[in-house]
């Protein structure tokens, strides 16, 4: 494991300093889940959510997110996204809602916590607009999938 870069020489949190790095193409890809009651599934699948298109909503604020991670999220560089995909795919074996989010940047740092944001958005947004028919579901599985570009390399999750 390598050390924390957002801490300096005295433990004291700070913005990272990029200028050095080069600039290549970065993309993220994280994914997480929304797990309800079949009842719940079945209202989504119908269109019958009272709050309106419950998928459609939640990909867009899952897009509107990302390009917001820092103001969110404390050291974050502000970057200039290159793509945003995110994926709200309705799951009858969970059963519930699997959420997935692309983000694509040629930069000097990565978009990890880009896409993390994304699916953490969409599911809270899924959530809050099926909350009236469902209050147990169940935010789960929220993960970095896989990542390419930068210093530290490829990952992908097991």
């Amino acid at each position: 494991m390598t050390g924390l870069t957002h801490l300096d020489a005295a433990g004291e949190a700070n913005m990272v300093d990029v200028s050095d790095k080069d600039v290549t193409s970065r993309t993220a890809v994280a994914e997480g889940c929304v797990v309800m009651l079949p009842e719940t599934v079945a209202l989504i699948r119908q269109g019958d959510a009272k709050k309106g298109d419950v998928l459609g909503t939640a990909r867009l604020a899952g897009i509107m997110a990302s390009k917001r991670t820092h103001e969110l999220i404390p050291l974050c560089h502000p970057l200039l996204i290159s793509k945003v995909k995110v994926d709200c795919t309705l799951d009858e074996s969970l059963p519930g809602v699997r959420v997935s989010a692309e983000v694509k940047v040629s930069g000097q740092t990565g978009v990890e916590m880009e896409a993390l944001t994304a699916v953490s958005v969409a599911c809270l947004t899924i959530y809050d607009m099926v909350k009236a028919a469902d209050k147990g579901m169940r935010i789960e599985s929220i993960r970095l999938r896989r990542k390419s570009g930068g210093r530290s390399g490829d990952f992908e999750a097991p």
